[in-house]
């Protein structure tokens, strides 16, 4: 966990100095973490505070949870949200992540309509479910493609750097939250991290 705790302020550091090349592999990584513009992003253009979660459209925790984040965005106006797509849960979480992720490249406008429905659906997907969700959102005509791997084996890779081994997983500030808090909890971290950083 000291480990971990060391990546993530270094990859903060070098995200709070984003002005400057990056020249080393935590300069590296924090650029993987934040402006990798293959990942989907809402929120601030230019935020006080970014939360990156690591979620799965087949896990039930993170169903609960994404909603919460979505919250947290609209009601500060200083936060972004990044979302990292792990398939940890099976063929279809790889699917599904891969039509998502080539619907935020291809029709952005579209992405989190569909984004939402893939997350509300209660248990896991399967072709059919992933189809009717691109039908129900005007996706029909978007087709995985190899990008869209190549993203989401990306966050694999980063997942396992970070030392992630489930979701949902949410970096909030300096702050690495493991599965799904109540609401109130996270409003708080959000709100110290905030503040945190409008010190600086």
């Amino acid at each position: 966990m000291r480990y971990f705790t060391l990546i993530l302020l270094l990859c903060v550091s070098a995200f709070s100095v984003a002005a400057e090349p990056a020249s080393s592999g935590e300069d590296q990584l924090a650029s993987l973490l934040f402006n990798d513009q293959t990942n989907p992003r809402i929120g601030a253009e230019k935020p006080k505070l970014v939360i990156v979660s690591f979620t799965d459209y087949n896990c039930p925790y993170c169903k609960q949870f994404d909603p919460m984040l979505e919250k947290i965005v609209h009601d500060n106006p200083q936060v972004q949200l990044i979302v990292k797509l792990l398939p940890f849960k099976g063929e279809s979480s790889m699917a599904s992540a891969q039509v998502a992720l080539t619907a935020w490249r291809q029709a952005p406008d579209k992405f989190w309509a569909l984004h939402q429905r893939l997350m509300s659906k209660k248990g896991y997907h399967d072709a059919a479910s992933i189809a009717a969700a691109q039908e129900k959102t005007g996706t029909s005509d978007i087709k995985p493609d190899d990008k869209s791997r190549d993203s989401v084996q990306m966050n694999l890779i980063l997942s396992q750097v970070l030392g992630v081994q489930g979701t949902p997983a949410t970096i909030i500030g300096d702050q690495m939250v493991a599965g799904a808090i109540p609401y109130n909890d996270l409003e708080a971290l959000v709100k110290e991290q905030l503040a945190k950083a409008n010190a600086q």
